[in-house]
């Protein structure tokens, strides 16, 4: 199986990542690695991955529909998705309301769209919104 992880960067992602390439998975992950959380976290997470047969990584919004397509169009082969990528914390929503909608209405609209592409999808799972844990 080729799985598309988005939020890859994350803590969900990247152990979701790992336990995928773990069973023998190729893994694309992908991820925006905002500030919102310490980037530096979030690259030392993808420096574990990239050093992982099998995985590839693209810094991508997921609202950004001309990048979703381009990796859709490059990996085309992707048969599952897993569909981590969102902006967290409530109190910031309160912040910049704008960035909630951005990752967490429109990134999911733009993924969901993207997948309909996909001719060897067999499996969607979103565990995403803002603070699912």
């Amino acid at each position: 199986m080729t799985v598309l992880v988005t939020g890859a960067a994350g803590f969900i992602g990247f152990h979701t990542s790992l336990a995928l390439l773990d069973r023998g998975d190729d893994v694309v992950g992908i991820d925006s690695v905002n500030d919102y959380y310490d980037v530096q976290l979030k690259e030392a997470r993808l420096k574990v991955l990239n050093q992982r047969d099998g995985f590839t990584f693209e810094r991508i919004d997921i609202a950004d529909r001309e990048a979703v397509g381009g990796l859709i169009a490059k990996h085309g082969g992707i048969t599952g998705v897993v569909q981590l990528a969102a902006q967290a914390g409530v109190r910031h929503s309160l912040i910049d309301p704008y960035a909630y909608t951005r990752a967490n209405v429109e990134g999911q609209l733009v993924v969901l769209e993207a997948c309909r592409k996909l001719e060897k999808l067999d499996h969607f799972v979103f565990a995403s919104s803002s603070s699912v844990y």
